[in-house]
């Protein structure tokens, strides 16, 4: 289990510090980048949402918002989402409702239209739109990977239940499913070679998501962030690294930072960030970020076989 807690550990703090490094080079190209820092490397704050050093966006507080739902609903909750029943998801949609009642510091319009649908209508899920096929579910989604370790329909039925609250195509069903699985398979310990190898089978079966050769582009539309994120993933095993080439790509910084530092971060595990970074995200987002995470582990309804 100290093998577990580390590598999800690793996943969430990877996860902010991807979306504080990147966030200050969200939406600029990357030979803007490249006149402005040379290699953005440092966590600086700034940014078009002019972040204090450290700050985290809309992607790590929309994360804590659905694992503090989670953590309400409780295991009971998980089991009845699993029987089909969903009250889970409507604490889930009144987490996302009181995370922009609380003013964050940025909100993609998809996820404010749908958020803003809930508390009209009630509504767990809007029609199909062609316009879904944003990164905005896929950005939340660890919460629910981290709680249903394990049990792959729960992790199903619980990431495209919180996805389609706001998302509701195919692109992004897919895609928050996808890297659900992934991250599951690094937390249980799956080696390179063999995630590898699962990637490669995955974007067969969703050949929209392939990404050799990469075409560079690294914007909020699910596709291209998915691209990037798998792309940077398997060709660099060092966090570091992996996590410097990415956020140069800038366009959707924030979000490929943040979904490459989950990845890379549950493969390296906490102890093994670097210190750097590490040391500069707030404090009270490193604080909520380590209890939510022990917690969540806590909350499991199953423990996986091979732990």
């Amino acid at each position: 289990m100290h093998e577990l807690h580390d590598r999800a550990l690793g996943a969430y703090l990877g996860f902010a510090i991807g979306d504080a490094l990147g966030a200050t080079v969200e939406f600029m190209r990357p030979r803007e980048i490249a006149l402005q820092y040379g290699v953005h490397r440092d966590m600086l704050g700034g940014g078009w949402l002019k972040l204090a050093r450290g700050q985290v966006t809309d992607d790590t507080t929309m994360s804590l918002a659905l694992g503090d739902a989670l953590l309400r609903g409780g295991g009971s909750a998980l089991q009845a989402l699993d029987q089909g029943k969903d009250a889970l998801v409507h604490e889930i949609a009144l987490s996302y409702v009181q995370w922009l009642k609380s003013r964050p510091v940025d909100c993609g319009n998809t996820c404010r239209r749908g958020i803003q649908r809930y508390l009209n209508e009630a509504t767990l899920a809007g029609p199909y739109n062609p316009g879904d096929a944003g990164n905005g579910a896929l950005m939340r989604n660890l919460p629910a990977a981290l709680v249903t370790l394990g049990q792959d329909t729960l992790l199903a039925s619980l990431s495209l239940a919180q996805a389609r609250l706001t998302h509701n195509h195919p692109l992004s069903d897919a895609a928050t499913l996808g890297l659900g699985r992934l991250l599951q398979r690094l937390l249980l310990g799956a080696d390179q070679a063999s995630n590898t190898h699962w990637v490669s089978q995955w974007v067969q079966e969703h050949a929209a998501f392939r990404f050799t050769p990469y075409k560079g582009r690294a914007t909020a539309y699910v596709v291209d962030t998915v691209q990037t994120v798998l792309h940077h993933f398997i060709l660099h095993q060092d966090f570091e690294t992996a996590m410097i080439t990415t956020v140069n790509q800038g366009d959707d910084a924030d979000t490929t930072g943040a979904l490459l530092g989950m990845l890379a971060g549950a493969r390296c595990g906490a102890s093994r960030l670097p210190q750097r970074w590490l040391k500069r995200l707030q404090a009270p987002t490193v604080q909520a970020i380590t209890a939510q995470t022990q917690a969540l582990l806590a909350l499991q309804t199953h423990r996986p076989a091979n732990l």
